[in-house]
């Protein structure tokens, strides 16, 4: 049943980022890229640590992709005021309204996939893969700290 599960959420996630890999192509944006702008634009000054745990990416992936969007124009980082080593990221006005386009695509696609479920089952799905999302969240953060699962 679990790996069930898994191998639908897997097989979802895959069909909508190849669908958004398409899409977002001819906006300047490369595999994923568009996942970092949408977060940037909801948390304004955000840095790249907290990016990086929220998406459950590592640090270096996270480097590679907020360079090709600064490059691109759609970011830009600014000095902290007391840390001048921390770096606040913000969206750029061309990164605002390619993440405007991108959030429309988010909400086609979350009726597209959730067409036939009535408003209660849409709650109670979201609440469940809620519940997923908290627990593969914390194991991708003990595993990447070190920790060691025993199947």
């Amino acid at each position: 049943m679990k790996e069930g599960i898994l191998r639908q959420i897997s097989t979802i996630a895959r069909a909508l980022d190849s669908i958004a890999n398409i899409e977002f192509k001819e906006m300047q944006l490369n595999r994923g890229q568009y996942l970092y702008l949408v977060r940037i634009k909801e948390n304004p000054g955000i840095i790249s640590d907290h990016l990086a745990g929220m998406l459950n990416v590592d640090r270096t992936t996270t480097a590679r992709s907020i360079k090709k969007l600064e490059d691109n124009g759609l970011i830009e980082r600014k000095n902290d005021q007391q840390n001048k080593k921390i770096k606040h990221l913000f969206v750029t006005k061309k990164g605002d309204e390619l993440a405007e386009k991108i959030e429309k695509e988010n909400t086609y696609s979350n009726e597209l996939v959730l067409t036939g479920l009535n408003e209660k089952q849409r709650q109670e799905l979201t609440k469940l893969l809620q519940q997923v999302e908290d627990n593969a969240s914390e194991n991708w953060h003990f595993v990447k700290n070190g920790g060691k699962r025993e199947y």
